[in-house]
This record gives structure tokens, sequence and C-alpha cells, in this order.
């Protein structure tokens, strides 16, 4: 027996969530799919993203940084004629990308540099030195 129940909306919701389970994340899964393969390293004085590019053009990329998330979008564009051709499979991806990631809080976003190489971008992020400590004396007034 399924037990229903109502939403706040009043409507029945019984039986929706076993049928929004598998769908729930398809939005993500398709994102995934176009996102650019990536990796992330650091060392002592810079965090290093390197990004996966076959293909795209770089004048069809952007990187932008907006509260500290570092986003890397674009386009990979298929201009291939079709004349005379049976594809039997095709395992490339066209369309556009987007692939963000968000910047630890050591990091100085207005010196990052992005450089492209045999389809690889590489984004160096400069970490700021540790903060200095300091400490301020707070004087105590009577009341």
């Amino acid at each position: 027996m399924v037990e229903k129940t109502h939403t706040a909306a009043g409507e029945d919701a019984g039986w929706w969530p076993s049928l929004y389970g598998p769908l729930k994340n398809v939005g993500t899964r398709i994102a995934d799919f176009f996102a650019p393969d990536s990796e992330a390293a650091a060392t002592e004085d810079f965090y290093e993203i390197n990004i996966e590019l076959p293909g795209v053009p770089v004048e069809n990329v952007d990187v932008s940084v907006t509260d500290n998330v570092l986003t890397v979008s674009g386009t990979k564009s298929s201009e291939r004629e079709e004349k005379g051709k049976t594809y039997f499979f095709s395992e490339r991806r066209y369309g556009t990308f987007h692939r963000s990631f968000r910047l630890p809080p050591d990091v100085t976003d207005a010196d990052i540099t992005a450089t492209c190489k045999d389809g690889v971008l590489q984004l160096r992020v400069p970490k700021r030195g540790a903060p200095k400590e300091t400490t301020r004396k707070i004087p105590i007034t009577g009341f």
C-alpha cells in the first residue's frame, strides 16, 4: 500500500518522489558530460588548474572570476562536411561548455594568468603570503 502525502501546495506526493528520483540529477549529469576534463594542483606559491580544450580556439574561451569563483566557458564548434560520409560512430563533443572552481581564501585573483598550449588551458592562481599576525591592544575604559 502506498501512503499518500500532500505537499504544502496540496498536491498528492505519494508517487512523485519515486518517479522523480532517477531524474533528480539529470541536469548535473548533462552539464558534467559537456564540462571539459581538468586537474588542479598546488605549489608553495600558486594553484594550477589545467583544462583540456582540444580543438577549441582561444577566442572561443572566456575565463572570469566572480565572488571568488573562477569560471571557464566557451564553445567548441563542429565544422565538418557531411557529403558522401556515413558516420558509424562519433565520440567527439561539440557545443558550449562551462566549468567553475571555487577559489580558496588564500588567493590573489587579480594576478591570475591563463595560457593555452597544445589544447590545454593552464590557469595559475597566485597565493597570497600567509597573513601577518598582528595584535592590537584594546584599551579598557571605565564606566
